[in-house]
């Protein structure tokens, strides 16, 4: 007759129990489901075998990530080695187990058969809900506390997996810079139109919405206006002539004149929107590092905004690694495809890839082919920045080369090189990186060896 086992992971450590009876119990599975809840005929079925603790919560997070990708830990191997009936009478046993990955491995090593169907789910649901029950001196709190601080560490080690790759971040910033944009727009909209009930020829003078904020602070009263304020102007218009021109205008303004508490409150609003403006510069920049850090190959073919808007509409950089070029390709132009879908008519050709420089620049016959183009050499970026350990912009600038060489192709009719030439080719850069690393790398430790030996000889000389 045939033996089963269950295996349970346990945040307080792995438990071996022997099941009674389960051929019955797999023909009678709706019977089963009705009484796991029930504690005493749950107890007829069910005998504890081993138990084994977590020695420390370190060791509990490394035996909970190794099961979940799959793999045996060294704790386990040995906790079934002494659990489970010697190697010869295992032929006839067999070993539930929750995770069809770990009952692989589990029957690699040990060279038991594995099962994860049937009545096996139902049985560990039984265990899990009396599993306070079933181990002595282990109580529903103890277990409380165990699960909610083995929880939090295996979230925490998923979420820092990789703190430098991170790319939640970029998702944010993007985010952040777009609603920056919409308000400074429209704050620099307002000033534009108070402060244009005292000084309305500075709007033609000054067109652009930043510039036009700080000289709107600067200027304040426009009577004050002279000589003398034509160096500041200069400074923030970077062009004397306007400077000179706002200075002539000053003193023949048809503007209405303005009361000093009128022109404090446009002081300080016109200062709290150049704010704004230089933190988004400052968020502009800090988008630029992170792109460069987390994917810099995709920021080098695309620029840090388009690919920031590509990651953030994915999901994640390893959602949009996944996507297909074509799905990469119309990421952004959903309502306009359904809507094509849905009426019979042609398809969008780009997304948000529309905002990159390449579709600008081509002719409108080739807009539809190089956005083709460039979805499949974005496609290819984002996999080499998600999946490659070492980080490196080389591919991105050989993509990129690759678009415009597709571009003059288009064009001329300049025949490019092939994707497999160019891919050698920057392999071979990327190699050359990672030796020259090495090599400085050991000379560093040569130069720390004999430091440290001279410090040496020179104390014994002492």
């Amino acid at each position: 007759m045939s033996k089963f086992y269950v295996l349970f992971e346990h945040s307080a450590g792995f438990a071996l129990f022997r099941v009674a009876e389960f051929e019955e119990l797999a023909a009678f599975l709706p019977q089963v489901e009705e009484s796991v809840t029930d504690l005493q005929r749950f107890n007829a079925v069910v005998t504890l075998i081993a138990f084994q603790p977590h020695k420390s919560a370190i060791v509990a997070l490394e035996n909970i990530n190794a099961v979940s990708e799959g793999i045996l830990p060294e704790d386990l191997n040995l906790f079934l080695e002494g659990g489970l009936p010697k190697r010869k009478k295992r032929s006839k046993c067999t070993l539930g187990v929750l995770d069809p990955k770990l009952g692989a491995a589990i029957s690699e090593a040990l060279e038991i058969q594995c099962t994860h169907t049937g009545a096996v789910p139902e049985i560990l649901r039984g265990i899990r809900y009396h599993f306070h029950s079933l181990i002595k001196g282990l109580t529903l709190k103890a277990c409380s506390v165990a699960q909610l601080g083995l929880g939090h560490s295996y979230s925490r080690a998923r979420v820092k997996f990789n703190v430098h790759r991170v790319d939640n971040m970029i998702i944010q910033s993007i985010a952040l810079l777009d609603q920056l944009d919409k308000d400074v727009n429209t704050f620099s909209m307002r000033i534009r139109e108070w402060y244009s009930y005292h000084f309305p020829e500075l709007v033609s003078i000054v067109p652009e919405n930043h510039l036009y904020t700080k000289c709107a602070e600067f200027i304040k009263d426009r009577k004050t206006l002279c000589e003398e304020s034509l160096e500041p102007l200069t400074e923030i218009l970077g062009d004397s002539e306007k400077a000179q021109a706002i200075v002539d205008a000053s003193k023949m303004s048809m503007g209405m004149d303005i009361s000093p508490v009128d022109l404090i409150n446009i002081q300080m609003f016109a200062g709290r929107v150049v704010a704004l403006s230089n933190y988004r510069k400052q968020i502009s920049e800090y988008l630029h590092s992170k792109m460069n850090s987390v994917a810099p190959n995709l920021s080098t073919l695309v620029g840090d905004q388009v690919g920031a808007r590509l990651i953030s509409k994915a999901g994640s950089l390893t959602n949009l690694a996944k996507y297909p070029a074509s799905t990469l390709q119309i990421l952004g132009a959903e309502k306009a495809l359904f809507r094509a879908l849905k009426t019979r008519s042609n398809t969008p050709k780009y997304g948000l890839l529309y905002h990159s420089t390449f579709i600008g620049r081509a002719g409108l016959k080739n807009k539809g082919r190089i956005s083709r183009y460039l979805a499949n050499k974005c496609s290819i970026a984002s996999r080499i920045d998600c999946f490659s350990e070492m980080q490196s912009a080389v591919f991105g600038e050989k993509l990129r080369q690759q678009v415009e060489d597709r571009l003059k192709f288009y064009e001329t009719g300049d025949i490019p090189k092939k994707n497999i030439e160019v891919m050698k080719e920057a392999m071979d850069e990327v190699q050359k990186a990672v030796d020259a690393e090495a090599s400085a790398k050991k000379k560093k430790k040569k130069k720390k060896k004999k430091s440290e030996l001279d410090e040496s000889v020179a104390m014994d000389e002492d």
